[in-house]
């Protein structure tokens, strides 16, 4: 998370989590369908460690950001403490991972250990290339009670567990604090709710400020409407992801807020990618919905009076989008009985010792690590983590990701080319509906 065009947690990590998802199929269509008879990895070790032979681990990541040299400080301490586990770890630009990952698992020269994130878990669990993980998480004793609610659930597809979670990379609110102070504003108190948020936004107007600039780009402006949604009481899609359903009075609700931010002069009518936060930096536009991977960015800037929050409540209910990347076992067709095992006394330990994860900037999913003394000192991140329990994912349904470029493109419509918000997204909605109906056939 050195600067914001390349964040850990990147727009491309989460652009080609869709290309991914697409590529996926292709596994089905080279074989993929051989490895449906191999083994969970079972056992009855990994919680108390490793005592086997010497096996070599291969972990594969897309960390190719700031957040990837926390993850190498980690997996080399690992393996200065377990001189009989030997990981080595492989990072790809996340686009060529989903492509690549598939492939391999079908050659059998998959890795030991992957990472995913959250919404391509449930389509890779369908086409076999990851393990089911009930009962790695019953050998290692890990329970709903070690992690928060959301991150934890969203492992499970189709009723099995596929993954466990590392973090959470939520959403923030960013703020100028010089701008505030210009427009008479708090700047030690950010507004957070509808009233006081259109309140500041008037201020800043008042005093020739564009307080918040309106994205018309998933990064992260389609990331925000997924929030707002949300925060209107509505749903991206229904249960079980039959349907897509962001063009229901809350969904409309939600984006006309968005898009009146650009009609009452809070924003200006085009903004580029990244600009919106570029302005928080340069001094013009005071508020920046933004992830949590913009931290390190700005402690950076020195000479930049900014603070942080939990989102802004714009709609009643308090709710923030959310990734989170998560372990998983690839699927493996000649399973190693030592190397399930190391693999799980890997996934565990980098759990445990996630608080150096978090100062890459991400949230701990681990209870122990988020709870504790050391991970509230970094202020940024706990303040953010304070959403734990209110974060938005999608469903864990196969696919998912297939039906979301019609949201995206909607959402750039109504924003950019200011369309009707109601006709463009029933007609957008029409179209996912039709995707969602493709893809019970085609992941089953």
């Amino acid at each position: 998370m050195t600067n914001s065009r390349t964040p850990a947690f990147s727009r491309r990590g989460i652009l080609t989590t869709g290309m991914g998802l697409g590529a996926v199929g292709v596994l089905s269509a080279c074989g993929g369908s051989s490895a449906t008879d191999t083994p969970t990895a079972t056992g009855d070790g990994g919680k108390g460690g490793y005592d086997g032979p010497k096996v070599d681990l291969a972990f594969w990541n897309g960390f190719t950001g700031g957040d990837g040299a926390f993850m190498k400080k980690l997996v080399d301490q690992f393996n200065g403490e377990y001189p009989n586990i030997a990981v080595s770890m492989r990072v790809m630009q996340w686009s060529d991972y989903y492509t690549t990952l598939p492939t391999a698992v079908t050659a059998d020269k998959g890795p030991d250990i992957a990472v995913m994130h959250v919404d391509s878990v449930a389509t890779n669990a369908a086409r076999k290339v990851i393990q089911p993980l009930d009962d790695v998480a019953s050998a290692l004793e890990l329970s709903a009670d070690d992690f928060a609610p959301v991150p934890w659930e969203a492992g499970i597809y189709n009723d099995v567990r596929y993954a466990i979670p590392l973090d959470v990379h939520p959403l923030g609110f960013f703020y100028n604090k010089t701008l505030m102070e210009t427009a008479g504003l708090d700047p030690d108190s950010p507004p957070l709710d509808l009233d006081s948020y259109m309140d500041a936004l008037d201020k800043l107007k008042g005093k020739g400020i564009q307080g918040h600039w309106a994205s018309p780009h998933l990064f992260t402006g389609g990331l925000s409407m997924q929030s707002l949604i949300a925060q209107f009481g509505g749903s991206m899609y229904s249960e079980g992801a039959k349907e897509a359903t962001y063009n229901s009075e809350e969904g409309v609700k939600a984006f006309t807020w968005f898009q009146d931010l650009i009609k009452q002069g809070y924003s200006p009518a085009k903004v580029d990618q990244d600009a919106d936060f570029l302005a928080l930096q340069n001094g013009q536009n005071a508020f920046n919905w933004n992830g949590i991977w913009s931290l390190n960015t700005l402690a950076e800037k020195t000479d930049l009076q900014w603070g942080v929050s939990r989102l802004p409540n714009i709609g009643g209910k308090n709710a923030a989008w959310a990734g989170s990347h998560q372990f998983v076992l690839p699927t493996q067709k000649t399973p190693d009985a030592n190397k399930d095992q190391a693999s799980r006394v890997f996934l565990n330990w980098i759990s445990q010792h996630s608080l150096e994860w978090a100062k890459g900037g991400q949230v701990p999913a681990r209870n122990s690590v988020r709870e504790s003394a050391e991970f509230q000192a970094l202020t940024g991140q706990a303040e953010l983590a304070k959403q734990i329990d209110d974060l938005v994912f999608l469903p864990a349904v196969a696919g998912i990701g297939d039906a979301g470029a019609e949201f995206d493109k909607a959402f750039n419509e109504i924003v950019l080319g200011q369309k009707d918000v109601k006709s463009t997204l029933d007609g957008a909605v029409e179209r996912a509906n039709k995707i969602l109906e493709a893809n019970v056939k085609k992941y089953g």
